[in-house]
């Protein structure tokens, strides 16, 4: 399993400490250092089922600068994905990917499907 998150976050540490009290393995991966790719983005996005808003961090300061609220409604799907996989920042975290199960954001009783 791939686990994205922000070192900073607090919710991606409530996410860390969750798998690892549960015994799930993950390889880390800091979304600030190592941004995901465009194609990594389109395989999650469509493996997920979830609208591509959803991988939008929203309270971002990066999205509210850029006034992303307003300008998302007329990008194309491909736009918005190479909009996220420019910067790390931009995209909801924490991260799971296992398989074909994609989580973002963190639930618990989502995130269960882990285990």
């Amino acid at each position: 399993m791939i686990f994205l998150c922000y070192p900073k976050c607090t919710t991606c540490k409530k996410a860390q400490k969750w798998l690892d009290d549960n015994g799930v393995s993950y390889e880390l991966r800091d979304i600030k250092e190592n941004n995901p790719a465009y194609e990594e983005l389109t395989e999650w996005y469509k493996k997920s089922g979830l609208p591509l808003k959803r991988f939008f961090n929203t309270s971002g300061l990066l999205y509210k600068s850029m006034s992303l609220k307003d300008k998302l409604p007329d990008m194309t799907e491909e736009e918005q994905l190479k909009l996220l996989a420019s910067d790390g920042m931009l995209v909801k975290r924490p991260v799971a990917i296992s398989g074909d199960t994609v989580l973002v954001g963190f639930k618990e009783t989502e995130w269960q499907k882990l285990k």
